[in-house]
C-alpha cells in the first residue's frame, strides 16, 4: 500500500509543480492522510494554484502522470475524486488490505 501511495503523491505533486503556479511560482501544496475506521484511509493531495481546467477530465487525459495515478488508485481498489474550488484537490479513498491491517 505504501508504494502505490508514494507514487500517487509523486505524480500529483509533479503535476502541481508543473501547472498550478505559472505566474510567480508561489503557492502551497498539501498532503494529508486520514485514518478512518475499519482500515479505511483518505489521502488528499491539494494545491492553492490556478485550479484544474474545468473542461479537462482527469480520468481520460493524455497526461501519463494522471493516467498512472488513476491506475495506482485502481490497484489499491480505491476511488479518486477532484475538487476544483480554491485550487486543485485530489481525494483518494482506499482500504488497507486485510492481510496488512494493523491489529
Amino acid at each position: 500500500t505504501a508504494i502505490p501511495c508514494g507514487l500517487i503523491i509523486n505524480e500529483l505533486i509533479s503535476n502541481s509543480l508543473k501547472y498550478a503556479f505559472p505566474e510567480d511560482g508561489q503557492g502551497e501544496i498539501r498532503i494529508d492522510l486520514h485514518s478512518e475506521k475499519e482500515g479505511k484511509f483518505t489521502l488528499i493531495v491539494s494545491d492553492s494554484g490556478i485550479g484544474f481546467p474545468k473542461d479537462l477530465d482527469f480520468r481520460n487525459t493524455e497526461s501519463l502522470g494522471l493516467q498512472l495515478a488513476c491506475t495506482l488508485v485502481d490497484q489499491l481498489q480505491g476511488t479518486i475524486g477532484l475538487d476544483r474550488t480554491g485550487g486543485t484537490k485530489f481525494k483518494i479513498a482506499f482500504t488497507e488490505p486485510k492481510d496488512k491491517q494493523r491489529g
